[in-house]
């Protein structure tokens, strides 16, 4: 069965009060839709641990640098429903764009230090659009726990500072990256690759798992990083963004591994800007 569609604040209101007199846990997935298995294993693994489910969808414009960007992005309401039927979720939650920012809001988030590198430098003020959005999804539908994908490290480090800093009383779970079988990882932005580019994109993939493999033998990311970006670049990608080593907590630079350190990469295919991380 189709989980029931709430547009309204005040609907949506009005069913979570009814969980919470039960005694129900509620857990939420915030999306931005066009829904992929990355976020159907989000939706499963709250399914696991909650009483009650909520996926939101809504393609926030504060999180957008670019006009084009957010214009382009997928909009696919109807077969994301159909996808979620088989997890039973409970119900979801599509507010219309006055729901989030009625007329005079004027409150933005910014969580210094997690912001200033890697996605954040290249995209100014995105991280604001995310942690504003987020923290007031996590208010609205007053969510015990929240799912998020690994694939989005640094959103996901983001978000956890913002809910402990603002005292929300929120569990905020990251969920291992989905890759697919060629091992690219799951995007919704992996719509907008032309045949031809997809069959490029897993090389990023590749070259990653090569760094990692050497940095867990000593090597140093300058006498990698060169090698990597040309593989990269030769396989017909048109610029990397960053290709960096980072500490897995507080995301700062690093020359070496180290326990808990991730590599994290954002590329440019055709057009698409592709972003990755995996672990050390």
């Amino acid at each position: 069965m189709i989980a029931p569609i709430e547009r309204t604040l005040a609907g949506l209101r009005a069913q979570t009060v009814l969980w919470r007199k039960a005694g129900e846990t509620i857990g939420v997935v915030p999306t931005m839709g066009a829904l992929h298995q990355g976020h159907l294993s989000l939706a499963r693994a709250a399914r696991e641990k909650c009483d009650r489910v909520i996926v939101t969808i809504f393609v926030n414009p504060k999180q957008f640098n670019d006009p084009d960007d957010l214009k382009n992005y997928p909009r696919t309401e109807n077969e994301d429903a159909y996808k979620l039927e088989s997890i039973g979720i409970d119900l979801i939650y599509v507010p219309e764009p006055d729901q989030i920012y009625p007329d005079g809001f004027a409150t933005s988030v910014s969580v210094s230090g997690l912001t200033d590198m890697l996605c954040g430098e290249s995209r100014p003020g995105h991280f604001d659009g995310v942690a504003t959005v987020v923290a007031k999804l996590f208010t609205q539908t007053s969510a015990d726990y929240a799912f998020f994908g690994e694939k989005d490290y640094q959103q996901l480090q983001i978000v956890r500072r913002m809910a402990c800093d603002l005292d929300i009383p929120i569990e905020v779970i990251g969920c291992p990256t989905i890759r697919e079988e060629d091992g690219l990882a799951m995007s919704s932005r992996n719509l907008l690759l032309s045949d031809r580019s997809r069959v490029y994109a897993p090389v990023l993939a590749v070259v990653m798992d090569d760094m990692r493999d050497k940095l867990r033998g000593g090597a140093l990311m300058a006498d990698i990083l060169p090698g990597a970006k040309a593989r990269i670049m030769a396989a017909g990608f048109n610029d990397v963004d960053y290709l960096e080593l980072r500490d897995g907590g507080d995301l700062s630079l690093l020359e070496r591994s180290k326990p808990d350190a991730r590599l994290f990469a954002a590329v440019w295919l055709a057009g698409v800007r592709l972003i990755d991380n995996i672990a050390v």
